[in-house]
């Protein structure tokens, strides 16, 4: 198992990403991030799924890219101080889909 601020390994992309990319995250292209958009009802909702993430995120000392309009957030997912993904990604991501109801 690779250290949280480590690259995943072949290995574990193969293992770790392969739910989330079952769930709809997908590879960014000509980059080492995964990246999914997530629809709610309205801007309260949209906005209450961002603050449960951005508390985890800030627990996790690791930050999110999005970007958010009106019910649609968008969310990018790279670790910078290693250059690509990491378990950290993989662990976000996974608090992620459980904040979104998915």
């Amino acid at each position: 198992m690779s250290s949280p601020k480590m690259k995943l390994s072949d290995e574990e992309r193969a293992t770790k990403l392969s739910p989330l990319l079952t769930s709809g995250w997908s590879m960014v292209k000509d980059r080492d991030a995964i990246y999914k958009e997530f629809m709610f009802k309205n801007f309260n909702e949209a906005f209450g799924f961002m603050s449960r993430v951005a508390m985890q995120a800030e627990k996790m000392d690791h930050h999110p890219e999005w970007f958010n309009v009106y019910n649609k957030v968008q969310i990018t997912l790279s670790s910078h101080d290693v250059s690509g993904l990491s378990d950290r990604d993989v662990r976000l991501a996974t608090f992620i889909e459980k904040a979104a109801g998915k």
